[in-house]
């Protein structure tokens, strides 16, 4: 029974190894341009701190990778969350969205970290300062409403 033991995680062991060199998922990290939410907004304090620390490693092109994300299979689930993360919502390409798309994210934004999907609980167990308590909420939820409603003012009014 130990020689099966011994053979079952020397090739486990083997395997884990081989994986590493296999499909390695292509890092994301671009420059910060002049898209970007905290430039276009010119967000500053603990909202711009706030969306760094809880948002951007999956909702960005500048996501800060900790030294596990090199760790296959892992690295392959991290590739995956920041990739569907940046097809929702990112924040690198805010300028770009139109003002009715900038409105609907910013309502579907709260209503995700209201609800406690975001950010995502796995990653706030592996990333303390993402964990946002009621006060922050609260001021995200503030500083939403208020650039909806600079939405709002920039959308031309229908006569209906």
């Amino acid at each position: 029974m130990k020689k099966i033991l011994k053979y079952i995680f020397g090739v486990v062991l083997v395997s884990l190894i081989i994986i590493q060199f296999i499909n390695r998922p292509e890092r994301v990290h671009e420059a910060v341009n002049d898209n970007d939410i905290i430039n276009t907004l010119e967000i500053e304090g603990p909202i711009a701190t706030l969306l760094k620390s809880a948002c951007y490693d999956c909702h960005s092109d500048q996501p800060r990778y900790p030294w596990y994300a090199s760790v296959a299979p892992i690295s392959w689930r991290i590739a995956e969350h920041i990739e569907h993360g940046r097809d929702e919502l990112n924040f690198s390409k805010w300028a770009t969205y139109s003002a009715r798309r900038r409105d609907h994210k910013l309502e579907e934004m709260i209503e995700e970290v209201e609800e406690g999907h975001m950010p995502l609980p796995g990653y706030v167990r592996m990333h303390h300062e993402a964990r946002l308590d009621k006060e922050q909420i609260a001021s995200l939820k503030t500083w939403i409403n208020t650039e909806r409603e600079k939405i709002i003012t920039e959308q031309p009014q229908s006569n209906n």
